[in-house]
């Protein structure tokens, strides 16, 4: 009696807990954070959002510790103001990307203080793909755009400083995979159905020997 007693009470016991979450890591997120051209229109970023997205610049390294770069976010009432002036999927113009009604709602701009060098360039790589990984981490994800009308977007934003960079951010709403490729195959991404390939190297092409 006492034994089938125990044995519910742990039975019950085990029932009770919740299920075991993922544990974050590295891997996960750089595999998760892929260039995505079409968003949920449904899902508004907030303000709040953006800023933490952003905040990840002030833990980022930067060449000579100079961190000339700065940065202008764009919610969704201002949203307009950049989608007329980017370019999606320029390797399949055909499709028009974004598709009508999946167009991202948020961006953040990114300009630096200086002219554009080598050492700009580096930290903005850096900076970029940091945020795009706490947007990943957020549950959202994003692009770095760098076709765009830079003039154009300058002018509209009132922006003090040149625009190098523009990153979309919003929730995904298109599945994209990642597939193993030789040195020398074409790493032109392509779509078949409803999926986005991507073509990556395989580490051992990676590898100067």
């Amino acid at each position: 009696m006492a034994d089938n007693y125990l044995e519910k009470r742990m039975e019950d016991y085990r029932n009770q807990q919740p299920a075991k979450r993922r544990t974050v890591t590295l891997q996960r997120l750089l595999k998760a954070n892929r260039s995505y051209r079409g968003y949920d229109s449904s899902f508004i970023v907030r303000p709040d959002q953006l800023r933490r997205i952003i905040e990840v610049a002030t833990l980022c390294p930067s060449a000579r510790n100079q961190q000339v770069l700065r940065f202008r976010p764009v919610l969704n009432d201002e949203a307009d103001k950049i989608l007329k002036h980017i370019r999606l999927g320029g390797a399949l113009p055909e499709l028009h990307l974004p598709f009508k009604g999946t167009e991202p709602n948020a961006f953040i701009v990114v300009c630096a203080t200086v002219e554009d060098s080598h050492y700009v360039s580096v930290d903005m790589g850096i900076v970029a793909q940091s945020m795009l990984l706490a947007a990943t981490e957020m549950g959202l994800g994003g692009i770095c755009i760098g076709a765009f009308d830079h003039a154009e977007i300058k002018e509209a934003l009132a922006l003090p400083y040149d625009p190098l960079l523009v990153i979309a951010i919003g929730r995904p709403a298109e599945r994209i995979e990642l597939v193993e490729c030789n040195e020398g195959d074409s790493l032109t991404y392509y779509r078949e159905g409803n999926t986005h390939y991507v073509p990556k190297i395989k580490v051992d092409d990676l590898i100067i020997r």
